[in-house]
């Protein structure tokens, strides 16, 4: 039987990224993208909204689960521009957890302040530095002004359970609107306070966002996927999807899903002093955050 080709972990952050992430909540990555590939996933958002009967010509339009609908999205789910920003947070754990498309066109919608986890409990309870949701966002219009459906987020949040604009869609000292050049993405922590503007102009703003989390944590938008669409996809991106028939796969995943990746640095599959008699699939792996954090 053939081995298996592991891939080495895409690259992701760098220390004065980590250390911004950490101290905003969020980080802005321009030029991620050239113009071609900028047409290529809005003609991916165009196939699916079409094909979505809610879909109006000129109107707003939020698709859940879109990662199923179009074989563009597919690749996204471990796309080496931004899959090692995920991989570096929840490691050999790593899962997607929701794909949205977003369109926003004119409107009076916007969006009350909020972080994106559970409410009542915050993620943050559980692990009080390193996000159980983290998203990255794939800006494919340009943004320049505010009105325009921005994204608007408070700078450090990430670290509070309490806000006292929660629910409300006020303005709030100290907020920074999201301008952006098509093409950039966003990497942001789900605890991160946040809200959307409405959109006064005539420019729809349009998005993909791809959001992570560890295996274990219920996905967003989607119980199971597909079993033929996941034989087309790559020995990374079935892993990733973790659609397991057997829930306590989810915590403890198939020893064929490890190693996910092999260590960027040292090209390992597992932990440096890690004893051979330990079956790979339980040997603890430390994640590239972890290590930031335990470094300090």
């Amino acid at each position: 039987m053939t081995e298996p080709h592991y891939r080495t972990a895409p690259a992701g952050f760098t220390t004065e990224r980590w250390a911004e992430f950490e101290d905003r909540g969020l980080i802005k990555i321009e030029n991620a993208l050239t113009p071609d590939e900028i047409q290529r996933y809005l003609d991916a958002i165009e196939r699916v909204a079409s094909a979505d009967p809610r879909h109006e010509v000129g109107g707003s339009l939020r698709v859940e689960y879109a990662v199923e609908r179009d074989p563009v999205f597919a690749e996204l789910i471990d796309h080496p521009r931004h899959v090692g920003y995920m991989y570096d947070i929840f490691g050999e754990m790593l899962k997607l957890l929701r794909f949205d498309v977003r369109i926003r066109a004119r409107s009076g919608e916007n969006n009350a302040w909020h972080p994106d986890s559970p409410r009542a409990t915050p993620y943050q309870v559980y692990s009080p530095r390193l996000p159980l949701r983290a998203s990255v966002g794939y800006w494919l219009t340009d943004v320049p002004t505010p009105k325009m459906g921005n994204f608007v987020y408070m700078p450090g949040s990430h670290r509070e359970q309490y806000f006292d604009a929660y629910q409300k869609n006020d303005s709030v000292a100290g907020e920074e609107v999201l301008c952006v050049k098509a093409g950039t993405l966003t990497v942001y922590n789900g605890n991160l306070w946040h809200r959307v503007e409405a959109n006064d102009t005539d420019i729809a703003r349009k998005n993909v966002f791809v959001s992570y989390c560890p295996s274990w944590v219920t996905a967003g938008d989607h119980a199971s996927s597909d079993p033929a669409w996941l034989a087309t996809l790559t020995r990374e991106q079935r892993i990733i999807m973790r659609s397991y028939p057997v829930q306590h796969a989810y915590e403890n995943p198939d020893a064929e899903d490890f190693p996910l990746f092999l260590d960027r640095e040292t090209g390992r599959d597992s932990d440096l002093g890690v004893a051979d008699h330990i079956p790979l699939r339980i040997r603890k792996r430390k994640t590239w955050a972890e290590q930031q954090i335990q470094r300090r």
